[in-house]
């Protein structure tokens, strides 16, 4: 596994507002904010081979996928902590069913089949 990058401070500061997100394969790993912002991403070394275009896209899309999550469970923590619903909806965090709706969209127009089945060894 190769990483490309990472950012922060690895206290565990702001750690609730973010979240791992993997392709399907677990083969790229991304960790984001609820903002989309990439704090880690994981690159096996096999999929370094792919089309340089392809590969930034698939993080771009693994960003917002971390970043519709974790913006779903800070909505989530602040509930629980009581906030009024007016707030929170001034916040502008996902739902649950916008959530959803979006991975049913992803999945319908991102073509998440890999290139190959066969594995460099």
């Amino acid at each position: 596994m190769t990483e490309l990058g990472a950012v922060g401070s690895g206290n565990g500061e702001g750690e609730w507002a973010s979240l791992v997100v993997a392709n399907t394969s677990g083969s790229i790993r991304v960790r984001a904010t609820n903002q989309g912002l990439p704090l880690a991403v994981k690159v096996e070394s096999a999929e370094l081979h792919r089309d340089p275009s392809q590969l930034a896209n698939e993080v771009l899309r693994l960003c917002q996928k971390a970043a519709n999550r974790a913006g779903l469970a800070l909505r989530k923590q602040l509930e629980e902590a009581g906030l009024d619903a007016a707030s929170i909806a001034r916040a502008n965090l996902p739902t649950e069913a916008e959530v959803a709706r979006q991975e049913i969209v992803e999945e319908q127009d991102y073509d998440t089949e890999p290139q190959s089945w066969l594995r460099t060894v």
